[in-house]
């Protein structure tokens, strides 16, 4: 019998799944970290877990509080300045994969984690800005974003631009000399959407156990493109929502 599960763990688990063994994560607190870590105890026990702090090859045997827990510089490989993770590692393409969030993200992949409404002077909402998610964007080989789904945070345009996904199509990450592939899945509660090879706006191409199309467009604020049979994911196996469990249970007792 197939265990229930959550939309955010189904996230989670959607976002562990697109991570392969031996290969290099910049890894960021909250969500990321929890779907790096998960791979890391499934399918993909050589995954490098890099954060900004400077932890090279982490292996934290719960999920770190903070980018300076002192369980990553007690389990890396290495502990490096901040300005060589940039410099060295990110900056030049050395690391696979990025993963980023933010409060909009639009059909062309461009996030937004700065603004809310009116200008950059004068806005609604002014929001915590983009850290290091513009480098993360710019040079991983390939970007994963994670953020769940509805019209405010899935625009047909951002207020700001933090962080270049597409630009306004096709060749714009070209030709502004960005390094990487972009944001090749942008996972959500709902689905999975991936850049169209013609024109790089984000597609829907896999559906969430229980989620339908017209749920998914319901909460996009933009006419999304669907391919003709989105797949379903496979929902997550018990192993998988085991050790994710586990691996929030010592965070939350770390909070308590």
């Amino acid at each position: 019998m197939t265990e229930t599960f959550t939309a955010d763990e189904m996230m989670s688990v959607a976002a562990a799944r697109s991570l392969t063994n031996g290969s290099a994560c910049f890894v960021g607190i909250g969500l990321p970290s929890t779907a790096a870590n998960l791979a890391r105890r499934t399918h993909a026990p050589e995954l490098v877990l890099i954060y900004e702090s400077g932890t090279l090859g982490a292996k934290p045997d719960r999920l770190p509080l903070s980018i300076g827990d002192g369980a990553l510089a007690d389990t890396a490989d290495s502990v490096v300045s901040v300005p060589e993770i940039f410099n060295y590692w990110l900056q030049p393409g050395r690391i696979d994969f990025g993963f980023l969030g933010g409060a909009q993200i639009d059909k062309f992949g461009n996030i937004n984690s700065t603004i809310i409404g009116g200008d950059y002077a004068a806005p609604k909402v002014r929001l915590p800005g983009a850290g290091g998610a513009p480098e993360i964007a710019a040079s991983c080989r390939e970007v994963l974003v994670v953020m769940r789904q509805s019209t405010r945070s899935f625009v047909e345009s951002v207020d700001f631009i933090s962080s270049v996904g597409y630009g306004t199509g096709k060749g714009d990450r070209e030709r502004l000399g960005l390094r990487g592939r972009g944001p090749v899945k942008v996972i959500t509660d709902l689905g999975i959407m991936e850049p169209d090879p013609e024109t790089c706006e984000l597609t829907l191409t896999h559906l969430s156990p229980g989620a339908d199309v017209e749920q998914v467009r319901a909460a996009t604020g933009w006419d999304l493109q669907v391919v003709a049979d989105p797949t379903v994911q496979q929902a997550p196996s018990e192993t998988e929502l085991r050790v994710l469990r586990e691996l929030k249970a010592t965070i939350e007792g770390d909070q308590a």
